[in-house]
């Protein structure tokens, strides 16, 4: 099966919006101009290395369980791809966004933007410090729940070469029940889901968890495309 085989299709009937904003026709090709082939670049003095903690974009401590997450961006042949702009965003540990879109009541820590990013290192390698996210209702059909996920994006040369994804957390029960979750095909579910990782994990301080985003080949992360 090829990756392509592997990621959610533009529209899956579960998940409602899709039906809406799901393309009807075939997209049509834009020539690239010199703007979108070139540039921008970015690089490690395009990011401040504070922008991974997302536990320290405030004055406090925010609220919830301290995580680690890490892993590798490698292409399909197991090389590693350095240089990569990855970027995440998620909801806080009582699953709210810190965004005025996110009306649900749950409470807002404002300790937690929820937002950060960084530059993979020579061996391709990444690292966030973060809180985990909480499970969070939405409207999609009756009684509703997202799993506990952060949302990743990764910029490759430029902005013509964007990746969208989600990373989930072991275990979670709401995984049978997610239409998001399950609009990949089965065989590309588990490349989704992190691993604890007990040498990842700081004693006394926060839980670890590794996450390798693979770009290619029939092991390829499932991807928004």
């Amino acid at each position: 099966m090829s990756a392509l085989e592997l990621d959610p299709d533009l529209a899956h009937a579960e998940y409602r919006s899709t039906e809406l904003r799901a393309p009807k026709r075939a997209p049509l090709v834009v020539p690239m101009g010199e703007v979108e082939k070139t540039g921008p670049l970015y690089g490690p003095t395009d990011v401040d290395p504070s922008e991974a903690d997302l536990t320290r974009q405030a004055h406090g401590e925010p609220l919830g369980e301290r995580i680690i997450v890490t892993g590798r961006v490698l292409n399909g042949d197991g090389t590693p791809v350095p240089n990569v702009l990855v970027e995440i965003w998620q909801a806080n540990a009582a699953g709210r966004y810190a965004h005025q879109g996110d009306q649900h009541p749950a409470p807002l820590d404002a300790n937690f933007h929820g937002a950060g990013r960084c530059v993979t290192d020579a061996r391709g390698e990444y690292r966030f410090v973060s809180i985990k996210p909480g499970a969070y209702p939405w409207r999609n059909h009756h009684n509703a729940w997202r799993p506990a996920h952060i949302h990743f994006s990764l910029f490759g040369r430029n902005f013509t070469e964007r990746l969208i994804t989600q990373m989930y957390f072991p275990g979670d029960p709401l995984f049978a029940l997610d239409p998001i979750f399950n609009s990949v095909p089965a065989e590309g579910r588990d490349l989704m889901v992190s691993t604890f990782d007990i040498e990842v994990t700081e004693p006394e301080w926060a839980l670890g968890y590794r996450w390798d985003i693979v770009l290619r080949g029939q092991r390829a992360t499932p991807m928004e495309r």
